[in-house]
């Protein structure tokens, strides 16, 4: 291996030991000994990386919402024209995702919230998930619709409220199977959908404008 090789393999090591830490035991278990002993590597190898924990929590943040993409982007291209069938894969796919490695949610929904930096990357990649849905709507509504402030306001909502269904429930909260909270999040998605695009149709509807002079 080369040497960019063997720095970029000790960085991995870094990173999965870091999501194991943060995971299962949280962000204050994360020191720099605790990682450098999870990856069994010297403390030399940290600040190879890393400038500090903080930086290390950033990227295993980034690595996860890396894999949840590319697993929502592959279901998005499996599930070609119809909104409900779209919808109700990528929430599979994503309460799958957080279910079948439960560290990943921790991750994502839990750990962030108290850390500044890591509180900053989650607000960008909310704002970048957000600017993905609007994106991806707005080639299926008129212009107008899809471009009015109320789709942004329900974008927010829908993003805000799932990331807390999915904590609450991870968190043993919210007492439904997988299945129901599927079917149950994908219902609400669509209802938010329609009314989102109902209001903002009837702010741009002829008839309104009519009446508005």
């Amino acid at each position: 291996m080369s040497p960019a090789d063997r720095r970029s393999q000790r960085r991995r090591l870094l990173v999965d030991a870091g999501l194991e830490l943060m995971g299962t035991k949280g962000l204050d278990a994360m020191t720099v000994r605790a990682v450098l002993a999870t990856a069994r590597l010297n403390p030399r190898y940290f600040y190879e990386s890393f400038g500090d924990v903080d930086e290390l929590a950033v990227a295993v943040y980034d690595r996860v919402v890396e894999d949840l993409s590319a697993v929502v982007l592959e279901v998005l291209d499996g599930a070609h024209g119809d909104p409900a069938l779209q919808a109700r894969s990528v929430i599979s796919s994503v309460v799958d995702f957080v279910d079948s490695d439960r560290r990943r949610g921790r991750v994502l929904y839990v750990e962030g919230l108290g850390n500044e930096a890591l509180n900053r990357r989650r607000l960008e990649t909310s704002k970048a998930v957000a600017a993905f849905i609007e994106t991806y709507a707005a080639a299926r509504q008129p212009a107008a619709v899809a471009h009015d402030e109320v789709t942004r306001v329900g974008t927010s909502i829908l993003i805000g409220g799932f990331s807390q269904l999915l904590m609450d429930w991870l968190q043993g909260r919210v007492k439904l199977s997988r299945e129901r909270l599927v079917r149950d999040a994908t219902e609400l998605f669509l209802a938010m959908g329609d009314a989102a695009a109902e209001l903002a149709y009837r702010g741009h509807s002829p008839a309104k404008a009519r009446s508005a002079r």
